[in-house]
């Protein structure tokens, strides 16, 4: 057994770090997810975070 293994952790957002990476305002956000059209993030407590791998998903997406 490998006791080695490495733990990845992958970047995540939080709202308003993606809103200034983005340059749009939280309530876009929002009005995006509610349309179905916006990135997919979680809920971590009371705050939303996006994994940097969906938003860039969710970018290459829209193109």
């Amino acid at each position: 057994m490998d006791t080695t293994s490495a733990v990845v952790i992958e970047q995540i957002l939080s709202l308003s770090e993606l809103c200034a990476h983005l340059h749009v305002s939280a309530q876009t956000i929002y009005d995006l997810r509610s349309q179905g059209r916006g990135p997919r993030g979680s809920r971590v407590g009371r705050e939303l975070r996006f994994r940097v791998s969906e938003v860039e998903a969710w970018l290459t997406r829209l193109e």
